[in-house]
């Protein structure tokens, strides 16, 4: 399979493009040459096949763009994680495995129980961070849409600024009137948002205003999952039950 490169700019069959220096650099460490396939794509659905046709220095590619394959390995649901933003280097694996599991957009949460804390420019250069995760996640994955990896806000600013919509809200809770989230994903809904805690958890405040907001408590089983396992599995869970309610003409 030709190597997958991300670029965010529109795309036309027959076009040469000059690569951006990341990108063509990523193309020097491969190896590549003049005459070599790679597939493009913008994140905005589809792909373009494309050949490398002069590489010059370590930083300059330029590549013929070929025509517009209009394939999609995206989940049959649209789903917004919001979490809390695990510590460490756990966020990062967060991101990228939620991409590559179909994400269509994830929400960092400072939360009360956070153990990491971001603001002002420190938030943003992380943002910028988690959102190079994404891309990198995507063009490994064969994903054609990159997710977003919103601004970090708090879980009231977040909440507040929902609005009304038609999807369906669920909570990651510890509580005893919890439903098994395996029932809960064969609904039909197809906008999903699930709301999970930070290490230690959503605190009882947190919880109480998600639930005034619709969010409806669900569980993963009797096993406490870790702050970066947790949206994963309901993730997993709720992509394949989306998929195969597609593969059978329902959802």
């Amino acid at each position: 399979m030709p190597p997958r490169l991300y670029l965010g700019v529109p795309l036309v069959e027959g076009v040469d493009l000059d690569l951006p220096a990341d990108v063509a650099r990523h193309v020097q460490v491969l190896r590549l040459q003049p005459g070599d396939p790679v597939t493009l794509f913008n994140g905005q659905g589809g792909e373009w096949p494309a050949t490398v046709r002069q590489m010059a220095g370590r930083q300059q590619v330029a590549v013929t763009v070929g025509p517009r394959q209009a394939v999609s390995r995206e989940l049959a649901r649209r789903v917004t994680l919001a979490v809390g933003m695990p510590a460490n280097e756990r966020m990062d694996a967060l991101v990228e495995k939620a991409t590559e599991l179909g994400v269509a957009s994830i929400q960092p949460l400072q939360c009360a129980r956070s153990v990491l804390k971001l603001s002002g420019e420190r938030a943003q250069r992380r943002q910028a961070h988690w959102q190079a995760v994404a891309v990198a996640a995507a063009e490994q994955s064969g994903r054609t849409v990159v997710p977003t990896i919103e601004p970090v806000r708090t879980v009231s600013e977040w909440l507040g600024g929902l609005g009304s919509n038609e999807a369906a809200r669920h909570v990651l809770s510890l509580a005893d009137d919890t439903v098994p989230f395996a029932i809960v994903a064969t609904a039909p809904a197809t906008d999903w948002l699930l709301l999970s805690g930070p290490e230690g958890g959503l605190e009882a405040a947190e919880e109480a205003m998600a639930r005034q907001h619709g969010f409806a408590p669900v569980s993963l089983g009797t096993r406490v999952l870790r702050a970066d396992t947790a949206p994963l599995a309901a993730l997993a869970v709720l992509g394949l039950a989306g998929d195969a309610a597609s593969a059978e003409g329902v959802a």
